[in-house]
């Protein structure tokens, strides 16, 4: 201001002495005053030197900032706290659980946590459920050899655990109980992937058909899907019940609208076995697929329209992904050959976050309750958890006051 002001009056004495002429109206003391301010300001130099100059360029604005020609810098204290711009996520596991004899088979699906915080493994031909908010581990049951458990998937409410096993048969166990409710024949080939949708349990086989199962009646058999050629290693049902997409080794990935027999759409563009499949949960139309080792891609299809939205070549193996409840994120579970877990941030796809750890491929991801949570099965014979996705303590509050989950009542149902 000071500045502004001296170099403001010196103009102006100096336009008036111009038009007089006469250099004798600055009176001894201005002219004084002028060298002192010029002394003081410009460090002694002519007044017209910059006071300040730059050496080097300025820092870049930050990316997507909206006008890279107005960046304000300051030294003083940021209006927003670091902790409100950027979360921390842990690049070390929280806990490591030993899983010997954990089956390293690409097509299967040995984990899966259930909404009581229960997480079932499929250790070879035994079960086991893991009480996360105790410790305790429970022996669900053991198969005969060669008898193995080749998928695993919790009933919503999370009484009731689906299991499919290398014989062809699908059964139904009641977790509180131990005890075992129903047997259902009808595939051919071993059983690799489940998915529930309400009272539906779909089944996917090596032989390449889909059976869904009404766990409700005796003739449970109510629809069969024959879209895939060859052993169908993914299956999903949408959060609204309507679409089923199943992923198949045949390296295509086919959308099923309700009970419907023909494929709503079918999608090729996959150059290998498509085992990662799950849809966002705050879009019911939006799929994310992922390809085996020949391929190494995540996309994203608008399953309304058809089309492909997004493609990121990972440079890996695909064989899991799961979305977060909390973020716009996605995580992805890779084998060969980077053995890890990336995060991805939804819509763009750039990356967030890689979490090593793992020796061997990583077979099989899914997420806590909670959603803060994700555990990751892998080759090595080790589950390992993961909190990538803390929520703040207020939201938490605020989920637990919305109370617990419903009791199922199928348990009574089921025959």
């Amino acid at each position: 201001m000071e500045r502004s002001y001296h170099l403001l009056i010196n103009s102006m004495e100096n336009s008036s002495i111009e038009k007089s002429g006469d250099d004798d109206e600055l009176s001894f003391q201005q002219r004084e005053y002028q060298q002192k301010m010029s002394e003081n300001l410009n460090d002694g130099q002519p007044k017209e030197n910059k006071i300040l100059s730059f050496k080097s360029k300025a820092p870049q604005a930050k990316e997507g900032y909206a006008n890279n020609l107005k960046v304000l810098y300051s030294a003083g204290k940021p209006s927003v706290s670091k902790a409100a711009s950027a979360r921390h996520i842990p690049n070390v596991p929280e806990k490591v659980l030993d899983a010997p004899e954990l089956l390293d088979d690409y097509y299967l699906h040995l984990l899966d946590w259930s909404v009581n915080n229960h997480l079932a493994v499929a250790l070879s031909s035994s079960v086991y459920i893991w009480n996360a908010g105790d410790g305790s581990i429970t022996a669900l049951t053991q198969l005969e050899e060669p008898d193995y458990i080749c998928s695993l998937s919790w009933i919503k409410e999370g009484n009731v655990l689906g299991m499919g096993l290398s014989s062809g048969l699908t059964q139904l166990w009641d977790v509180g109980q131990q005890k075992l409710i129903r047997t259902m024949g009808s595939h051919e080939g071993r059983v690799t992937t489940l998915s529930w949708n309400a009272y539906i349990l779909s089944s996917g086989s090596r032989s390449g058909q889909i059976f869904h199962h009404d766990v409700r009646v005796a003739d449970h058999l109510v629809g069969t899907l024959a879209g895939h050629s060859q052993e169908v290693c993914g299956l999903k049902w949408s959060q609204d019940g309507r679409l089923l997409a199943s992923g198949g080794n045949d390296n295509q990935v086919n959308i099923w609208e309700n009970m419907n027999t023909t494929a709503l759409h079918t999608f090729s563009q996959h150059q290998a076995a498509i085992r990662a499949v799950s849809w966002c949960p705050w879009q019911n139309n939006i799929l994310a697929t992922g390809g085996g080792t020949a391929d190494r891609t995540i996309r994203l299809w608008n399953c309304t329209t058809g089309l492909c939205l997004k493609e990121v070549n990972t440079n890996s193996q695909v064989s899991s992904l799961v979305w977060s409840p909390h973020y716009k994120e996605i995580i992805s579970g890779h084998g060969f050959s980077n053995n890890q877990l990336t995060i991805w941030s939804y819509p763009s796809m750039s990356k967030v976050a890689d979490l090593s750890g793992h020796t061997g491929r990583v077979l099989e991801l899914c997420v806590s309750p909670d959603g803060q949570m994700v555990v990751s099965a892998a080759a090595d014979e080790t589950i390992r958890m993961w909190k990538c996705w803390a929520v703040d303590k207020k939201e938490k509050k605020k989920s637990d006051s919305k109370g617990s989950h419903p009791i199922s009542v199928l348990g009574r149902t089921i025959r």
